[in-house]
C-alpha cells in the first residue's frame, strides 16, 4: 500500500479544485486524492467517487511520482480513429457494395484508405456505420438437386 505524505498546499488546492476544476474526470481525480488526504478508506473513497481498486491505484501512483502536477496534465481526450477521415466514403462504398464478410471489409478498408485493421475494429466500425451481421442458411447437399429446388420455392419465396 502506498503511504503518501500529503503538504498543507497539496490539501488546500486539492480542496479547492475538486469541485471548481473545468474538467469532471480530473475533478474526480482531486476529489479520491482529497479524501485520501483526510485519511478515509480505499473502500469508502471508491465507492463515493465511482471509480474501481486499480482507478484508484492508478492516482495515487500517478500523485507519487509527480505530485499535483502530474495528475492533472495528464492529456484526457477521446480516442480517434485513423479511420475517421474516411467514415464518410466508407460508408458509401459499404452501401453501394454490402461485404460478405468481415475479411472482405478488410481487404477494401486497405484499398480504400490504405489503413490495415483487424477484425474486431473492422466489425465496430460497420456497426458503427449501421449495418448488421446477417445470419446465412445452408442449402441443401449440391447432390441432390430435387431438395435445392424445393428448398427455394419454399424457404426463398417467403423471403
Amino acid at each position: 500500500m502506498l503511504q503518501l505524505e500529503f503538504s498543507p498546499e497539496d490539501i488546500t488546492f486539492l480542496k479547492e479544485q475538486r469541485f471548481s476544476h473545468p474538467h469532471p474526470k480530473v475533478r474526480r481525480k482531486l476529489e479520491a486524492l482529497y479524501l485520501r488526504s483526510q485519511k478515509v478508506k480505499n473502500s469508502d473513497i471508491m465507492a463515493w467517487c465511482g471509480i474501481s481498486k486499480a482507478t484508484l491505484h492508478v492516482y495515487l501512483k500517478s500523485y507519487a511520482q509527480g505530485g499535483i502536477e502530474q495528475l492533472i496534465s495528464r492529456p484526457i481526450y477521446p480516442l480517434r480513429s485513423e479511420l475517421q477521415p474516411y467514415r464518410e466514403r466508407l460508408a458509401a462504398y459499404f452501401r453501394e457494395h454490402p461485404p460478405a464478410t468481415v475479411t472482405e471489409a478488410m481487404v477494401k478498408i486497405k484499398e480504400l484508405t490504405g489503413i490495415e485493421r483487424k477484425p474486431t475494429q473492422v466489425r465496430l466500425l460497420l456497426k458503427s456505420l449501421g449495418m448488421k451481421r446477417l445470419k446465412v442458411g445452408t442449402i441443401p447437399a449440391k447432390a441432390d438437386a430435387e431438395a435445392q429446388e424445393v428448398f427455394k420455392k419454399n424457404i426463398w419465396s417467403r423471403a
